[in-house]
């Protein structure tokens, strides 16, 4: 399988590659960053320990002072619960300053935080339970542990730090180990692609709406935040009002979610005539995006830089970044490569820009918690298989043509169910949409689609037409299903297709 693999150049790059430095692996990585995440967090609290550093909506407010003084009394009190070096802790609360305060004293107690997805079902979260094997579970109504002040001596950057479960939308899911250094690493290629700023007087205030159990919560906002010595303001539940109240009280500048969150903020009457003259990033990812709304995110915060994040669990977070300047012409790819991550296509045919994205990098996975079998066959010498196919244009930026799991065969023609989804999103009156191949007796596969609307209802002939427009005909659905309820997404945005497939009654095709 490697000796398929074509690495993509770095000549075009837009991204700082200044620190950069191989190893005998040849393997990127950053020579002058802090070690580990203690290091990160201690650097704040001897230089601005007064400043804030989490804020809860409706909750406490912790100065970095305050952070670092509560996370060691956690940190005891695990200790006094038996946490030694890489025990698993798992951390069950809701998005908050408990959260917080559980992963940091986790982490200072010298174990591994165990960010359990809060809404699993009982039996998905004993899965986890046991999985990781877990000395102590802290659920929602559990109280902080607490004890005498305790912080762990000389942890190891390549120490695992915490362990993400992915989304589990095919079989159970599989713990993803991440070192200190993935952690610190993905926030230093954060900053340089976002350009955000990284002085220890960092105005920068990010507002957290997703999930924290989630990498784009945890590991693009809250430790992106901590990396420079901002404040992460955090809601425990997504209400767009109080979401957009809080962009002007918080004077939030930095703004993180998914493609439908916007479509809706947007949308939103108290948005209307909010004062977001503060926000200066407006990042985006999980899903396709429409180039209208890409556009309209760009009149609805004048004075930020609007910009597209690719990532998994596996990598912490972001892989590419599709920078501002690229935003609306190139709405539909995610970007370049960040700096410290190496990508590779391995072809799926003679064209050697089209194929399966491999990345290896420090803030790579080299495989998951306890699955050596599915480690084997991700993870192979020393590069990581995503299972997306991409496309890479002549300037080195890169489009996912879809999941190797989702493209549709429709007689023998490949469908890509994210072209058909890009294109539905793009159609009046479509607020969501998810395609699927319907199993058909004589083409084996034909295009569906499901589509939720903008108002409740959406103009089946005009969206069609749209599509015959846009679309090469054997791509265009033959079966449709319109909800009534938004699709279901996991934490990161992503669609939950087999969900849909088990929720979707298909009629008569349509021709």
């Amino acid at each position: 399988m490697l000796h398929t693999i074509t690495p993509l150049p770095r000549a075009r790059d837009p991204f700082p590659q200044d620190g950069l430095a191989r190893d005998a692996d040849g393997v990127p990585r950053y020579a002058d960053v802090p070690a580990t995440l203690l290091d990160v967090l201690r650097q704040h609290v001897e230089a601005r320990p007064d400043a804030e550093a989490v804020v809860e909506l409706g909750g406490e407010r912790l100065t970095y002072r305050h952070l670092w003084e509560r996370a060691a009394r956690v940190a005891g009190g695990l200790r006094a619960l038996g946490v030694t070096h890489g025990d698993r802790v798992a951390v069950r609360y809701p998005a908050g300053t408990n959260w917080v305060l559980a992963f940091w004293g986790t982490v200072m107690a010298g174990g591994i935080a165990v960010a359990v997805n809060t809404r699993s079902a009982q039996p998905e979260v004993e899965f986890v339970l046991k999985d990781a094997g877990v000395r102590v579970d802290l659920p929602a109504d559990a109280p902080l542990p607490d004890g005498a002040p305790f912080v762990t001596a000389d942890p190891d950057r390549r120490d695992v730090a915490a362990l993400f479960y992915t989304s589990g939308t095919t079989g159970h899911p599989k713990g993803v180990p991440t070192t200190h250094e993935a952690f610190v690493t993905s926030a230093e290629n954060m900053i340089r692609c976002l350009g955000l700023p990284r002085d220890t007087g960092s105005d920068l205030r990010t507002l957290i709406s997703v999930p924290l159990f989630h990498v784009t919560a945890c590991n693009s906002q809250l430790l992106i935040a901590a990396y420079v010595g901002g404040t992460s303001v955090i809601m425990p539940a997504l209400d767009l009002s109080q979401l957009t109240e809080a962009i002007i009280t918080e004077r939030i500048s930095f703004l993180v979610t998914v493609p439908a969150v916007y479509a809706l903020l947007l949308r939103h009457p108290a948005f209307a005539d909010a004062d977001v003259s503060g926000v200066r990033t407006v990042a985006y990812g999980g899903a396709p995006i429409a180039p209208v709304l890409v556009q309209a995110l760009r009149e609805a915060f004048p004075h930020a830089r609007v910009m597209n994040g690719y990532g998994m669990t596996e990598t912490a977070s972001l892989i590419t970044v599709l920078p501002d300047d690229d935003a609306v012409e190139h709405s539909d790819s995610v970007g370049y490569a960040v700096p410290s991550v190496d990508i590779g296509v391995v072809p799926l045919g003679d064209d050697p820009s089209l194929g399966e994205l491999v990345v290896r990098g420090p803030n790579v996975t080299a495989g998951y918690w306890n699955r050596p079998e599915a480690t084997a066959a991700t993870v192979v010498g020393g590069w990581l298989h995503t299972g997306d196919i991409v496309r890479v244009d002549d300037a080195g930026r890169i489009r996912i043509v879809d999941r190797i799991k989702d493209i549709i065969n429709r007689g023998g023609e490949n469908v890509s169910s994210l072209e058909v989804e890009a294109v539905l999103l793009s159609a009046p009156g479509v607020a969501d949409a998810a395609v699927l191949g319907v199993p058909d007796d004589v083409m084996g596969e034909k295009v569906g689609a499901v589509l939720y609307g903008a108002r409740g209802e959406v103009d089946l002939d005009a969206v069609l037409a749209h599509c015959r427009d846009r679309l090469a005909d054997f791509k265009v659905p033959q079966y449709v299903v319109v909800v009534t309820e938004p699709l279901p997404r996991n934490a990161g945005g992503k669609l939950l297709k087999n969900a849909i497939r088990t929720q979707v009654r298909w009629g008569s095709p349509l021709r």
